[in-house]
């Protein structure tokens, strides 16, 4: 019965670290660039109390063995990197990017980070950065006196100064693309750091090694889908719930046994 008891626990702990990665995406549902995680569970070890295969008699052999499972637990927590749908906002520093990559930035202690929150905005000395301060690589500087802002599908940045004035090229936007994306540690604030799991970031030019080609003037909303979300914290209720259910019924039974004359 004590087995019993701690296979259910396992059980439960699974399940509420399940729910925890599905409040965290139904929390973030409406954050820009944010991808949705899916928890993946493991059995633990087998307790064998007779192989698979072994002789039974002078000529027969168990077919199929004696195994007992000791419950289960959380093997990986991945992050799901389908594209979400386009928000349109007419700023011309929001940018997507319309298929695989990420946008580089550097932090001010000199971390290169990234992120497929494409949310930018100028800095006092017109610097191309994010919500927090962090710098688009390769650094870009829009001069105060610029009227318009163009940034064309292949990331080249050009901007207006006067009504006659031809556009001028201030700089070029790259995209980082990973062998691994699901293997990026996730730090918050919608930033993620290399890993040994993810590969070394390959710089490209967008639309280009399988890149995505930005679009000017419109970000990436969340790939929360809130529909499949409740009917997976629904089933994870459940199961939790069923897991308790057979923890009472372990105490009831060792109850029974500890009441025997």
């Amino acid at each position: 019965m004590i087995k019993a008891l701690n296979t259910a626990a396992t059980g439960m702990q699974a399940q509420q670290t399940n729910m925890d990665v599905i409040s965290n995406n139904l929390a973030n549902s409406s954050t820009v660039g944010f991808k949705k995680s899916r928890a993946e569970f493991e059995d633990l070890l087998y307790q064998t109390q007779k192989e698979p295969g072994q002789a039974t008699g002078m000529n027969s052999v168990s077919p199929t063995g004696v195994q007992v499972g000791l419950g289960v637990r959380t093997a990986a927590i991945q992050k799901n990197f389908d594209l979400g749908n386009a928000i349109v906002t007419k700023n011309p520093l929001d940018l997507q990017i319309e298929g695989a990559g990420f946008f580089q930035l550097l932090t001010p202690d000199g971390q290169a980070v990234y992120t497929r929150d494409g949310q930018f905005k100028r800095d006092p000395a017109g610097t191309i950065v994010d919500k927090n301060g962090n710098a688009l690589q390769p650094q870009i500087t829009i001069p105060s006196d610029a009227s318009g802002i163009e940034i064309t599908a292949t990331g080249e940045v050009r901007i207006l100064q006067g009504l006659s004035d031809p556009p001028r090229t201030v700089g070029q936007i790259d995209v980082v693309n990973f062998v691994n994306p699901a293997g990026l540690k996730a730090i918050g604030k919608n930033l993620f750091v290399q890993t040994g799991a993810s590969g070394q970031p390959v710089s490209a030019r967008p639309g280009l090694q399988g890149t995505g080609f930005l679009a000017q003037g419109q970000v990436e909303s969340s790939n929360v889908n809130i529909v499949d979300e409740m009917v997976n914290m629904i089933t994870a209720q459940r199961t939790y719930e069923t897991n308790s259910k057979a923890v009472q019924a372990a105490d009831q039974m060792l109850q029974t046994v500890n009441s025997l004359r």
